[in-house]
């Protein structure tokens, strides 16, 4: 029972973690590179992430250098950043491209917030989904005889505490990032 305990705990830190990947893509205002980790560039033939290419700083709180690593890729990544959804121009220097983020409108921020309290919903609902089918597993298990109605009962009660455990700490998240995009 340890063992798909710790396997139902893991499916739920995955569902926090890429809820935390989701949010380093949402843009606060604050010069972030992890707004660039969905942006890919044909290189080669090869569609790769912008962060591989070059080397991305952040000289002040709202803008990003990217300095490619080989010259001639300067101008796909450019272009792979116009076609995006940033909504930010790059600017060409020749070596590298700035990126200037503008600060957020009261309007604009309060959807941000709408969005990461919908991302935050939906992951607590796939936490809520991985502790229904491990629910339904340990009911399967008694019903094939191999669980007791009270280890039925203890799993059910430990399933639980671990779906609390993962909600507060996405409801933490949620208010962290919440804070994050008012704050500015």
């Amino acid at each position: 029972m340890k063992n798909q305990y710790s396997e139902i705990s893991a499916k739920m830190e995955k569902t926090v973690a890429a809820l935390d990947n989701e949010f380093k893509s949402i843009r606060a205002g604050r010069a972030s590179a992890g707004v660039l980790d969905k942006i890919f560039v044909d290189y080669y033939g090869a569609s790769t992430p912008v962060n591989q290419l070059a080397s991305i700083s952040s000289p002040e709180a709202r803008q990003l250098v990217i300095q490619p690593y080989d010259a001639s890729v300067l101008k796909n990544i450019e272009k792979a950043i116009q076609t995006s959804d940033l909504g930010i121009n790059p600017q060409n220097d020749g070596k590298t491209l700035r990126l200037i983020f503008p600060p957020l409108t009261e309007e604009r921020r309060k959807e941000l917030v709408k969005d990461v309290k919908k991302l935050g919903e939906d992951s607590k609902i796939a936490i809520r989904s991985i502790r229904r089918d491990a629910i339904e597993k340990f009911k399967a298990d008694k019903k094939a005889g191999n669980l007791t109605e009270d280890d039925l009962k203890e799993a059910e009660k430990d399933i639980q505490e671990l779906t609390d455990k993962f909600c507060k700490t996405i409801d933490g998240n949620v208010a962290a990032k919440e804070k994050e995009i008012i704050e500015l």
